[in-house]
């Protein structure tokens, strides 16, 4: 499953929506999502897992890439 993960650069700035970065990652559900980031310096908003619908959307997107470690 793909997965679209909002978050901040620097898990010690205030959350601003201006500033908010996504990524994609596949993984098996939200908490492999969390362990495959938790050694980056990123401040995890949110995560949405995408619908196959969403998920076609996003792949016409000129910026979409998978996140690979």
């Amino acid at each position: 499953m793909i997965f679209k993960v909002f978050y901040q650069e620097t898990s010690t700035e205030t959350p601003v929506r201006e500033k908010t970065h996504s990524l994609y990652i596949e993984a098996n559900d939200e908490v492999e999502v969390r362990q495959n980031l938790k050694t980056e310096p990123f401040h995890i908003e949110h995560i949405d897992a995408l619908s196959e619908k969403h998920l076609a959307y996003e792949e016409r997107q000129p910026d979409f890439k998978l996140w690979k470690k």
